[in-house]
Formats: structure tokens, sequence, C-alpha cells
């Protein structure tokens, strides 16, 4: 009878694991289809560190990555790239797989902490259309391979300090194994020694020396990374520009933020790429109302414990937690545009979705008909989920599709008309370039890059001399960018001033010594001034260059 009812009970399992990965596939078809979107460039297809000969090195061992600190999402990409080379559907298939194994793992890790519902959490993890950012765009590698070894750290944790087993170390280390690897995915993970602590506390177990000396390793490795992540954001990423916001400012974003990304997980509508940027200022009475709104409820759910227990208290804990880093209080280079983005709470939604569908079970247990009522509220809440997440997976689908959806949910997003205006330059509609930067720079004078464009597009034009303007413009506001002082080259050699166009490709070179273009600019430059055989060197040197990188978009990565 024993071995039947455990046949039974697998059979059972696994024809849910069925459902929850056909779900998914079915949720995600439209993003199989999807191509290389923003930033992708700079992970995937004009990323060096994917095919040189000592990428892998470099990955590990350098500051040449181009964004942060993130060795295991380059080397996953690497790996990739040496499989499907420049094909989208390779990249979009492991970032579903790894969502599908990251739901999974959400099941299992509530059903070992003996939370209600935990399969309809599950569920509603993977097919919730916030989670389409960070399956979708291929860039958020990092995100989803971030969650899939917090999940599994956290899993290993349980096992670990399981009160009815053996506090077996192989565990330990696996948990700190695991926790390395979430870190070197993505830096967001320095949240989760938080959330070791929440599972003794939601488990009863005592939180006294002996856990927080067997959390401290974790803790040590949190700060190291999130150090470093703090380092690179405001030294490579520009974000020094951010710190004029005062600490009053910090703490209004945050408290809003949280109350935003609470909303979108429970009325999921207007999700959009870029989120208009808030604007806070301490003087406006309006901006404390999220503040005291937090106040209240944390209020209500630290003293409301002693009727409910401890499941709000766990979930709005770890929700708080895991959003930490990206609520405001260190400053991110996203924070230029704006301050909230879908992919932040990937792993953050799980929280409140754990406790709004473990009340929904308890609830469904104590009325009549509950079982029926449960599975037709599960299967009503998917069927939704699905269609929205389809229609939201189908703006992913190009750069283009892309940047015209945000726009029709915020016209007045600067950023989306100036790369929108980049993908029509890149089609040969240049005049409709010209007024997407234009736009651009109507919402938001101060835009380096939509004045750079527009001076590449001008200059394509034949306006050499709007070109140059709008090139010292961006120069003023993005010093010492090699593409600008290029093309503020290239107009100055239009208008015949040889000398000055020299000057600016070397100072292109000074900064990015292997720019193919500005050598072969240059070599232009000292042909139209006689120097030949510089400029033979310089052609030569350009040639080189192009060859090698033509190898390397070609070819698959090398595996060093």
């Amino acid at each position: 009878m024993s071995k039947r009812r455990n046949s039974s009970s697998w059979h059972r399992v696994l024809l849910l694991i069925v459902i929850e990965i056909a779900l998914i596939l079915v949720a995600y078809l439209p993003a199989l289809k999807g191509d290389f979107l923003w930033d992708d460039d700079r992970y995937v297809t004009h990323n060096a560190l994917l095919t040189e000969p000592d990428g892998l090195s470099r990955i590990w061992f350098s500051l040449d990555a181009p964004s942060q600190y993130f060795p295991l999402a380059y080397t996953l990409l690497r790996i990739e790239r040496a499989f499907w080379g420049l094909d989208p559907a390779g990249y979009h298939w492991v970032n579903i797989l790894l969502h599908i194994a990251n739901a999974l793992l959400v099941w299992r890790v509530l059903r070992r902490l003996n939370v209600p519902g935990a399969w309809l959490a599950a569920v509603i993890f993977a097919l919730h259309p916030i989670q389409v950012e960070s399956v979708a765009w291929i860039s958020e590698l990092k995100n989803v391979l971030m969650g899939f070894f917090f999940l599994l750290t956290l899993l290993v944790w349980i096992e670990y300090v399981d009160p009815c087993g053996h506090r077996r170390r192989i565990f330990y280390v696996a948990a700190l194994l695991f926790y390395f690897l979430a870190l070197t995915a993505k830096s967001t993970a320095c949240t989760l020694p938080a959330a070791l602590l929440l599972v003794l506390w939601w488990q009863h177990q005592p939180i006294g020396r002996k856990a927080l000396f067997e959390v401290a390793p974790f803790v040590v490795l949190a700060i190291a990374v999130g150090l470093i992540a703090i380092w690179w954001e405001k030294y490579h990423q520009g974000t020094r520009v951010l710190v004029a916001l005062a600490p009053l400012d910090r703490l209004l974003i945050a408290t809003r933020a949280i109350w935003f990304y609470l909303s979108k997980i429970f009325w999921p509508s207007d999700l959009t790429f870029i989120y208009p940027q808030w604007k806070i200022s301490p003087s406006d009475s309006v901006a404390y109302v999220w503040l005291v709104l937090t106040i209240i409820v944390a209020a209500l759910i630290y003293f409301g414990r002693r009727f409910v227990g401890r499941g709000p208290e766990v979930a709005a804990l770890f929700f708080v937690a895991t959003l930490g880093p990206l609520l405001g209080f260190v400053m991110l280079y996203t924070f230029r545009y704006t301050f909230v983005a879908d992919h932040y709470q990937y792993l953050a939604c799980i929280g409140p979705i754990a406790l709004a569908t473990g009340g929904f079970i308890r609830f469904t247990e104590k009325i009549k008909n509950g079982q029926w009522i449960a599975w037709s509220g599960a299967c009503a809440v998917a069927a939704c989920l699905i269609f929205l997440t389809v229609r939201q997976s189908e703006g992913y689908r190009d750069m283009e599709t892309l940047w015209r959806t945000t726009i029709a949910k915020d016209p007045n997003s600067w950023i989306a008309y100036n790369n929108l205006g980049v993908v029509q330059f890149e089609k040969g509609n240049v005049d409709d370039a010209v007024a997407k930067y234009e736009h651009s720079l109507q919402l938001h004078p101060d835009y380096p890059e939509a004045h750079y464009n527009l001076g590449t597009a001008r200059l394509q034009q034949g306006q050499a001399d709007d070109a140059i303007r709008e090139c010292e413009l961006a120069l003023k506001l993005l010093p010492n960018d090699p593409d600008t002082h290029v093309v503020l080259g290239n107009a100055f050699l239009a208008e015949d001033d040889v000398d000055q166009a020299i000057r600016e490709y070397a100072k292109a070179l000074t900064i990015r010594p292997n720019d193919s273009n500005a050598h072969y600019n240059l070599g232009v430059a000292f042909q139209q001034k006689g120097e030949t055989d510089r400029a033979a060197r310089e052609f030569e040197k350009a040639n080189e260059l192009d060859q090698r990188q033509k190898l390397e978009r070609s070819a698959p990565g090398q595996f060093q």
C-alpha cells in the first residue's frame, strides 16, 4: 500500500512538473522568435571577450567587462557564442530553460518550507508578465542565472538547517559554492544572507551565536561583491553624477518603489521596458504618502503576527530585503532615466506571491468545495497570466518594436525616441532619425547620446556645421567619448579643416587605440595632407583591426 501511494504521489508530482513546463513554453513562445535588443550588442554581438583567445581570463581577471563584474554570466555567454554564434534563438532558449529551472526551484523551496500553495506560487512566478524583461531580453541572462544559483543556495541551506535532519557539512559547503556562483552571475545576490536568516526564523529556530557564525561567510562574500559593484557603478558606469540625491530623496524614492513593485505584481498593467522617472521633491507633501503608508503597513504586520503568524512578516522582509540594492539607496547607472524596472524584482516577487497563494489555499481548505475552487482559481489565473505574458513578449520582438511600444506607453521617453532614431538611421531613414533625435532633445536637452546621434545624422545630410555644433555639445556633456571625437573629426574633414580633424582622430585613438574607423579616417586625413607614409600606416592598422573583428564576429568563441 505504501509503495503504491508513493508511486501515485510521484506520478502526480511529475504531471505537475510537465504541466508547469508546458505552460511556460506556451507563454514564452514569442520570445523565441525575438532578435537581439538594447545592450545585447555590448553583451553579445560586439563583445570581444566572448571571442578573443584571452577573453576568458579577461572576463574573470580584468576591468574589460562592458557592464559590471558578472564573470559567470559572461562565461556562459562565451560558451553560448561558441555554440550558436549570432543566432538569437539559442540565447533565448537558455534564458527560458533557466527560468523553467527557477520556477521548479521556487516550488521545491516553498514545499520544503511547508508554504501552502507552493505549486501555484511557482506557476504565478513563472508566468507573470513582470518576468518577461528578465527572460525575453538576452542581456538579462545574468538575472535568471543569478536566480538559479540564489534559489539553489536557499534549497541547500534549508536541507542543512533542517531540524529533523543532520547538519551535514556537505550541504553547507555546497551552499557557499552556489552562493559564490550567484554573486559572480549578478551582484544583486548580495541580499541572500537575509534570506538565510529568514529561513531560520520561519522555522522557529534560534538565531544565536552559532547561526550568526554560520551565516558570517555569506555576509563577507556579499559585502565584498557589493563593494565591488558600488565601486564599478560609480567609477565605470558614471553614477557619480547622481550622488547629488540627498538621503531623504533616496528614502522617498525607495518607499515609492516598494509600492510600485507591489502594484505591478497584483495588477500588471502598463508594463513597459522603461518607466517614466519620478520627480521627487522633499518639499512636496505628497511625496511622503508612500513613506507614511510603508510605516503604517510595517506596524500592522509587526503587531498583527500574533493573529496571522509570521507569514506576512517573512514575505514582506524577503520582498524588501531582496529589492534593497535596487531601491535607490545605492546609485545605479539606470537611474539616469528611471528608478524602477521589471527585472529588478525577478526574485523579490516570490515573497508577495507566496503570501497571496498561501492565503488563498488556506481559505479554500476551510470552505465547501474548496479544492474545486482552488483548481478553478489556479486555472483562471494561469490563463490570464499566459495571455499577458504572450502579449508582453511580443513587444520584445526586435529593436523597433521595443522602442515603439515604449513610446506608446510613455510618450515622454526621451531615451526611447533617441534609440528609435538609431534604428531608423541604420535603416537609411535619415530624415526620420533626425526628427526622433530632435524630439529626444526637446524632452531632455542634456542628453549627450542624442546630440552625438544628431551630429552623425546631420553629417550624413551634408550639414557639417550643424554636425560640429552637436558633437561639441555632446563632448561638453560626456567628455572623452571616442565615437563623438571620430564624428567630429569627420565633420572637420568635410569642412576641409584637416589639422583639426587629425587632432580629433588622435583624441579618439588615445581613448580607444583599437578603433579601426578612427585609424582609417586618420589615414584619409593624412592622405589629404600629403603625408602618404603616415596614411599608409593608418590604413594598414585599420585593415588589420577590421580583419580581426570580422573573424571574431563570424567565428564561434574559443574555449581557453
